[in-house]
């Protein structure tokens, strides 16, 4: 692998000339801009794992391609046990950094595309496979961050794409070429985008043949002419972006995973890299498994976010003086069964993972939805218990600037302090990272990342196969099967 180290990821990134704007102002370097360092330093995790010996194994793969080693954030699952080290992997992450590392929507479109291009070749008779196993190879040796685009604007979502009033609501083909097309439009809500080198575009829901110009994957650097990018607002970011080193919560890494709005605006991809052109009939089967992917990753990350949130509220008891009250007691326990029932729904749909025609393994998609859909319950609840045990200080705190004032810092010492031998400071600093954890940004993405939470109801209803749950209840009492039924 090319990029081993997180100073080997620092200075690629300083190699590449991304067009990115943020508060209506260009970012020149991401690694060192106040608004985006915090989330590249979140993804340099990812590689940092890798390179210690403590995490080696869970960080890296053999490339069932080559035969080199890679990372796992850009490997294709071959078995079971890839599914299930991906999910202790992305626990770690999730305790290390408390937030979105990033690479998890590249690693799922890697995957999703590979199985999918696999059975394109062999019904229509293209070359897709091949390709994206080359532009793979290539991601792998040289151990680069791919973004997942996959979300477009949808416009109004009561049309398709083909009928909406704006076109360019939905990334679409605009001009077909020899060499290879012409694209424009959009993808929203783009984690980890603005510090990738790669974008691989995938469409963003099951279309038919009107709509085929938008059946479309393909893998784009992330500075080719006509990308521009346009980096989003979060709850405190004029805390992060002004450097405070305590009432931001999490100075080193940001609240979730900087998303970026992406813009084609008539892109062009060679043939080499596109992996899907036209084929408007599977553009369902790639949507399908790459939410399934990401749904189950869910349960793993936000558990170890979870985690952080358990012992900052259990030291922050600590620090007050109310640790031993059997209702703290009986709330963080609550807090710990929620997150290890998460995290076994991760493990569960990778357990029960299958092998595709391709060989590359897929979780098992009911778990995987019901996994996600935990999610968007359970971390809610472990933050509202966090809340509850936290009390209102969290909301109502002085600044840290008042903290370090010569004329009220004495006072806001005095009247924050808590047991005998724990700093002022200290209290006020995990008070800050309960904030930041349950504060309204990492709260929506919990809930709208990998889908909102209707999607996954309804891809757990149309997998609930009723019809044999209906039979298994006749066969107990005795009804017959009619066929009229």
């Amino acid at each position: 692998m090319k990029i081993k180290t997180s100073a080997d990821y620092m200075s690629s990134l300083q190699a590449i000339n991304p067009v990115i704007y943020y508060k209506g102002k260009k970012i020149e370097d991401v690694t060192v801009h106040p608004a985006t360092a915090p989330h590249v330093r979140a993804a340099a995790m990812t590689y940092a794992l890798a390179s210690s010996e403590e995490y080696h194994d869970l960080a890296t793969a053999t490339s069932h391609l080559t035969g080199r080693e890679v990372s796992r954030f850009t490997h294709v699952h071959q078995n079971v046990e890839d599914l299930i080290k991906k999910v202790k992997l992305l626990r770690v992450l999730g305790q290390k950094t408390g937030t979105c590392f990033q690479r998890c929507v590249g690693l799922d479109g890697i995957n999703a595309v590979y199985s999918v291009a696999f059975e394109v070749d062999r019904k229509c008779g293209t070359d897709y496979f091949e390709r994206f196993k080359k532009w793979l190879t290539d991601i792998q040796d040289e151990n680069l961050m791919v973004v997942g685009a996959m979300t477009d604007p949808k416009g109004d979502r009561s049309k398709s794409p083909a009928d909406q009033a704006d076109p360019d609501q939905f990334v679409r083909v605009v001009e077909r070429r020899d060499d290879g097309v012409v694209i424009r439009g959009a993808k929203l809500h783009m984690t980890g985008a603005v510090n990738s080198h790669e974008i691989l575009i995938m469409p963003t829901m099951a279309m038919d043949e009107k709509s085929k110009d938008y059946a479309l994957v393909g893998a784009i650097p992330i500075d080719a002419p006509g990308i521009t990018m346009v980096f989003g607002r979060q709850a405190g970011d004029d805390r992060r972006d002004k450097q405070e080193t305590i009432d931001v919560g999490k100075p080193r890494f940001g609240a979730v995973g900087g998303e970026a709005m992406i813009v084609f605006d008539d892109v062009f991809i060679p043939n080499e890299r596109i992996f899907l052109n036209g084929e408007a009939e599977f553009t369902g089967s790639i949507v399908y498994r790459f939410a399934a992917h990401h749904r189950a990753n869910y349960g793993a990350c936000k558990t170890g976010l979870m985690d952080v949130l358990t012992g900052a509220v259990t030291y922050l008891a600590q620090a007050q003086g109310s640790a031993k009250g059997s209702h703290v007691r009986d709330k963080v326990t609550e807090m710990i069964h929620l997150s290890e029932t998460l995290y076994s729904s991760s493990i569960a749909c990778s357990a029960e993972g299958v092998p595709t025609e391709s060989g590359a393994y897929m979780v098992d998609t009911m778990l995987a939805n019901v996994c996600k859909q935990n999610v968007t319950r359970f971390h809610f609840e472990v933050a509202r218990l966090a809340v509850d045990l936290a009390g209102g200080f969290i909301a109502t705190l002085p600044s840290e600037y008042d903290l370090r004032s010569d004329d009220v810092g004495h006072l806001v010492k005095k009247y924050f302090t808590g047991v005998a031998g724990i700093p002022v400071e200290d209290r006020i600093k995990i008070g800050r990272l309960i904030e930041a954890m349950t504060g309204g940004t990492a709260m929506v993405e919990s809930m709208h990342g990998a889908g909102s939470p209707q999607a996954q109801r309804i891809m757990i209803f149309r997998e609930g196969d009723l019809a044999k749950k209906i039979s298994l209840a006749k066969a107990l009492a005795g009804i017959p099967s009619r066929k009229k039924e």
